[in-house]
């Protein structure tokens, strides 16, 4: 982590110190004052509904070296002999702060986002270059304007690779997080329909992922998703000119740079083979303990980007056959009876539903096939024809009983009984109804795959199910 004098934090920062002596050492850094470790810097954080200024002084019982303090702000008697940093905004500070860090590491970075799959593409790339690299990855959902200034002041200074998620909601934050995090290398994993309220359409949140451009090495390398229409097609319409970067494409169809072929897909695992310009690479029978061919695609922009690094390709099996992937994505457990669960919980959009149902669609070897769903938020204008096509979507694939939870899954629910049987959809007001009804058609040869957005919090049900 950043360890650095007070006098060259203020300057990294961009601010004033007050009442330190500058060669006083700063070790870390803390926004919540309960988490304070002896010798960190504390930054308290302007938000709409908590001002971290009012916690200053339990952070400094804690330990904490310094503190940033907010020029507009007034100070209370019994901190006017604290050392702190004066600045005109604590956020900005605290991003600049960690954008000068990263510039005086050798830690190479490569960014990570998209609107599905970017935290298990993450989670598979640390693991992959841990196998040649001391890896530092971001953990939990520290992806934004706070979480990665953070995470980019947790490195050690002898970090060789840093793996960063971006995520956003709007226009300009990943462009503001690529400026500090300065990526040699970028992932844009798919564009899909979350954040379609402040953004828009698909192509809006293609403009506003390929914003991570801004900050990247010029002489980098932008691996995106071939098989994503709008984002192939923004990036045609980008100036070559402006791009000094080399571009790659990744993904399931043959006239991507990075393609595969797919063996064998498992209720747990998957296998593929590897191609590169559409010849056959050193990369066969690929095993990705990871289920579903979406994965298999987020598996390629690993594999590219590891390449790109230099790892070889038995390292990179290695890696893929041992990474572990951060929870609710499609995690496998069991009901109380025996029946298999799968909580894929983190969040949902029409994109990434599909793909669960692909999934669910394709398992073998069980009596009958449940889904569960809850809304998927955050859709805007369309988010009631976009339920009504998951609906659709359902009638066209082998799922022998759909359940809906949520005001907009009622439009779900009601165009997949316009398609079927009525017998094989039903929606639900409460959870624990949903549950008990569940609970009474189960047995132990059944699977149950759970998902929703993460305002949803649709793993209540997994929770219940399991407990029986």
């Amino acid at each position: 982590m950043i360890k650095r004098t007070l006098k060259q934090v203020a300057e990294m920062c961009g601010g004033n110190s007050r009442g330190f002596e500058p060669t006083t050492i700063i070790e870390g850094v803390a926004i919540d004052s309960r988490s304070v470790r002896p010798g960190q810097l504390f930054v308290p954080i302007v938000g709409e509904r908590f001002d971290g200024h009012q916690f200053a002084k339990q952070a400094m019982e804690q330990g904490a070296s310094a503190m940033l303090w907010q020029a507009n702000r007034s100070l209370p008697e019994e901190l006017t002999t604290i050392p702190r940093i004066l600045v005109k905004d604590t956020l900005i500070a605290l991003q600049q702060l960690a954008k000068a860090y990263r510039s005086e590491l050798m830690t190479r970075v490569i960014g990570v986002t998209g609107s599905n799959g970017k935290t298990t593409t993450k989670d598979l790339l640390a693991a992959v270059l841990a196998t040649v690299y001391d890896v530092h990855k971001t953990e939990g959902n520290l992806n934004n304007e706070i979480g990665l200034p953070l995470t980019i002041l947790q490195l050690a200074e002898e970090t060789e690779v840093a793996v960063l998620e971006m995520g956003m909601s709007e226009f300009g934050e990943i462009e503001l997080l690529s400026n500090i995090a300065q990526p040699d290398a970028a992932i844009i994993t798919n564009i899909g329909e979350s954040h379609m309220v402040s953004l828009g359409s698909r192509a809006g949140i293609a403009k506003a992922k390929l914003e991570i451009i801004t900050g990247l090495n010029e002489q980098g390398l932008l691996l995106i998703n071939g098989d994503d229409d709008i984002l192939t097609q923004q990036m045609q319409e980008k100036s070559i000119d402006e791009m000094t970067f080399d571009t790659r494409t990744f993904g399931l169809l043959s006239h991507n740079d990075w393609s595969a072929a797919i063996v064998a897909l498992a209720e747990d695992k998957s296998e593929f083979n590897v191609y590169y310009n559409g010849e056959s690479s050193s990369l066969e029978n690929v095993v990705l303990k990871v289920p579903g061919k979406h994965n298999i695609s987020n598996a390629l922009a690993v594999i590219a980007a590891a390449r790109f690094f230099g790892v070889s390709a038995e390292k990179i099996k290695q890696g893929l056959l041992t990474a572990q992937i951060t929870g609710m994505r499609i995690e496998s457990t069991l009901a109380f009876n025996g029946a298999k669960l799968f909580n894929d919980c983190y969040n949902a959009s029409p994109s990434s539903v599909k793909a669960a149902i692909d999934y669910v669609a394709g398992l073998s070897n069980y009596k009958r096939r449940f889904v569960v769903l809850g809304d998927m938020l955050d859709l805007g204008e369309q988010e009631r024809n976009m339920h009504e096509e998951i609906g659709e979507y359902v009638v066209n694939h082998p799922i022998d009983v759909l359940l809906g939870y949520g005001p907009l899954t009622v439009e779900t629910i009601r165009v997949a009984n316009e398609g079927k049987a009525s017998s094989t959809a039903y929606h639900f007001q409460q959870k624990e109804q949903l549950v008990d009804w569940l609970k009474q058609q189960l047995t132990a040869e059944d699977v149950v795959l759970v998902k929703g957005s993460r305002g949803m919090q649709m793993e209540e049900v997994v929770t219940l199910l399991e407990k029986g």
